[in-house]
């Protein structure tokens, strides 16, 4: 019986004192809300592990509270509405969002249990925010119990959270109870409910890495790797430092064979084994090379002796009498003796008078020569370069012992023989029409209608005016090159030449009185030629101007209430192939306000899609959206919808548009409900 009660009273003290040691932990998250300043009570290992990480949840369970209460708020999980480093927002936010869900489970009348694959922490919180009445100390109980011990609130830990995941042998890693899996940290659960997949710590932006450093996702975690270089000679280690790498070790140098390899850091040193003796010098591939000390030493010798370099060492020889040029040694071999260099058959002045001196001789040149001492020959004085630009005036050739002056074309030699006078090329008619004489040169010019030629630049060639396509057509129809001019004509019917020559004009004969018009009907100008239009306005309308149907008095009557207020009738015309889009008609309240809603729609006479309709800030425009490469007549149908203070009128434009072929003139009509 006393062993039995011995080991339930050490149980009993364990449990004390674990509480105690917990209640520690906790106390330090509330006083300073983090857990770098623990008060450790006790030495044991045990005591200081509870001590740590009842701390670490105490901190989150404050965390995930602010979290919950920021849910209760509409639009305040955005990461803007928390506070701390990335792991608190993040967190908060977490529990924020996954409290939002629990509470939309909870309003559209689904089961709290939540059988949707979410961590673990995100689980227990959207679970207890579901459930009535639990939210509170409850929540982060819940929180605490699933996210720690993977069980839920109140069962000890023990008896529910077993019992539901009795038999599950699915989940990959961790069961939360009701057939649900949870994952540890580092993973995520994936789309089927039970397998865990790791988490990718890098793309999330949740690593803790340093500036200048890379991060690299790992199963389960991630680890922070340098971005810039060790630089040449070091390499980067697993621990994230340089380390140097040791060149001769690896063998990685360049060393000979006959050198020893040296490691220094970031680099390597090669060493020649083979030493040289005195007299010898290593060069960089350890060969010994003999030294010049005749050369590399001040004078090694005494005076009247000669230095001699031989291998590794030199020797001394005593001087012997010697004569220098221009000398040469008396017969008794004692002193040296002048050579006269004129005095003999090598006439070393070449034409030139030759003058001895001691030890050498000088020439007295002719002129346009001048001697050079040490070559010892009179050499011929370029007068060109000497006397730059001061003996001709355009160019200057140089000959033995003189020059000769020359011109640039155009110019001729003066009479002085030093200066150029120009040369009237004009006199000799090299142009085929007009010539005239520059500084040096010609210039030859046509007359009007003539252009000079590129071959020779002398030849005047007839413009042909009706071929230019810089700065448009010459003529507006039909142009005629004649010698040195142009003719332009126009079409012989419908058409006139205006007084410039060049444009043809349109014969106006609604104007001019030559249209066949009746007199029941409108004549309508085009370009090159007219229309005879009429109208008629139909039942319950009245003519009211040349252009205008307004409808009668309905008095009751329910469909002519549905007609439109009027009927008016336009004409317009525009050329062939104008550039799109292009507006060709535009209507709108004469008196508008501000509540005016007009609508624009053609009904009729636009089957293949020519026109469209823009709205516009003060009423709508009909354009052209299609171009037309050639004439046509089109008779639209636009229906005007204007609403004005929930008065709803209707109004028709019937819009005769011809299409011509002449000058790209669009005409363009703005007309007033």
């Amino acid at each position: 019986m006393a062993p039995q009660w011995i080991a339930m009273f050490c149980t009993l003290c364990g449990v004390i004192i674990g509480q105690e040691c917990c209640s520690s932990g906790r106390a330090c998250a509330r006083g300073y809300q983090h857990c770098a300043s623990v008060a450790y009570v006790s030495h044991s290992s045990p005591c200081r592990l509870v001590q740590k990480h009842c701390c670490e949840a105490a901190v989150q369970d404050g965390i995930c509270a602010k979290g919950i209460t920021a849910a209760k708020r509409p639009g305040a999980c955005e990461l803007s509405s928390f506070q701390g480093d990335l792991w608190e927002v993040k967190t908060a936010k977490m529990c924020c969002e996954c409290c939002e869900l629990g509470m939309l489970m909870q309003k559209e009348a689904h089961d709290c249990e939540l059988p949707i694959a979410l961590s673990t922490p995100c689980w227990a919180t959207a679970r207890a925010c579901c459930q009535d009445g639990r939210r509170g100390p409850a929540l982060l109980q819940l929180f605490l119990s699933v996210s720690l011990n993977n069980t839920g609130p109140g069962n000890g830990g023990n008896t529910e959270s077993t019992h539901l995941c009795a038999g599950i042998s699915r989940c990959s890693q961790l069961c939360i109870g009701n057939g649900s899996c949870a994952c540890l940290q580092g993973y995520r659960l994936g789309s089927d409910g039970y397998s865990c997949e790791d988490y990718n710590e890098c793309l999330a932006g949740v690593h803790s890495c340093s500036l200048g450093e890379r991060c690299i996702n790992t199963e389960g975690s991630y680890r922070c790797q340098r971005e810039t270089s060790c630089g040449t000679g070091y390499e980067l280690t697993d621990a994230n430092a340089c380390h140097d790498i040791d060149e001769c070790a690896i063998g990685t140098h360049n060393c000979g064979p006959g050198f020893t390899c040296q490691n220094t850091p970031g680099s390597f040193r090669c060493h020649p084994q083979q030493q040289c003796g005195v007299g010898f010098i290593q060069d960089a591939v350890g060969s010994c090379i003999d030294i010049n000390e005749c050369v590399n030493e001040d004078n090694p010798c005494q005076s009247a002796h000669t230095c001699i370099n031989t291998v590794g060492s030199y020797v001394c020889q005593r001087l012997s009498v010697s004569c220098g040029r221009g000398y040469h040694l008396n017969k008794e071999g004692t002193h040296c003796l002048d050579v006269d260099e004129c005095g003999g058959r090598g006439k070393p002045c070449q034409g030139h008078s030759c003058v001895n001196v001691l030890g050498s001789f000088r020439c007295e040149c002719r002129s346009g020569f001048t001697f050079n001492s040490i070559s010892r020959a009179c050499e011929d004085v370029d007068e060109c370069m000497s006397y730059l630009a001061r003996l001709c005036a355009h160019a200057c050739e140089n000959t033995p012992g003189s020059y000769q002056c020359s011109c640039r074309a155009g110019f001729r030699l003066a009479s002085e023989g030093g200066n150029c006078e120009d040369v009237n090329e004009c006199e000799s008619n090299p142009c085929s029409q007009e010539c005239a004489n520059v500084y040096g040169s010609f210039q030859c010019y046509c007359r009007h209608g003539y252009q000079l030629s590129n071959a020779d630049g002398v030849t005047c060639e007839d413009i042909d005016e009706c071929a230019l396509t810089s700065g448009g057509k010459v003529c507006s129809h039909h142009c005629f090159n004649t010698p040195g001019n142009f003719q332009c004509s126009c079409p012989p019917v419908a058409y006139t030449l205006s007084p410039n020559g060049r444009v043809c004009q349109d014969v106006d004969e609604c104007a001019t009185g030559a249209h066949t018009c009746s007199t029941t009907q409108s004549c309508f100008n085009i370009h090159g030629g007219f229309r005879c239009l009429s109208f008629e306005c139909p039942p319950h309308f009245r003519r009211m101007a040349d252009s205008r149907c307004e409808r009668l008095p309905c008095r009751g009557n329910a469909a002519c209430l549905s007609l439109p207020l009027r009927i008016s009738y336009y004409n317009l015309t525009f050329p062939t192939n104008i550039p799109t889009p292009a507006a060709v008609f535009r209507m709108g309240p004469s008196m508008s306000v501000p509540v005016d809603d007009v609508q624009l729609a053609v009904v009729d006479g636009d089957t293949e899609g020519f026109f469209d309709v823009l709205k516009m800030p003060n009423g709508v425009m009909v354009y052209l959206q299609k171009p037309l490469d050639e004439p046509r007549d089109f008779l639209l149908t636009v229906e005007i919808t204007l609403s004005r203070y929930s008065i709803v009128s209707r109004f028709i434009a019937k819009i005769a548009v011809f299409v011509v072929s002449g000058s790209p003139v669009v005409s363009q009509v703005v007309s007033e409900l």
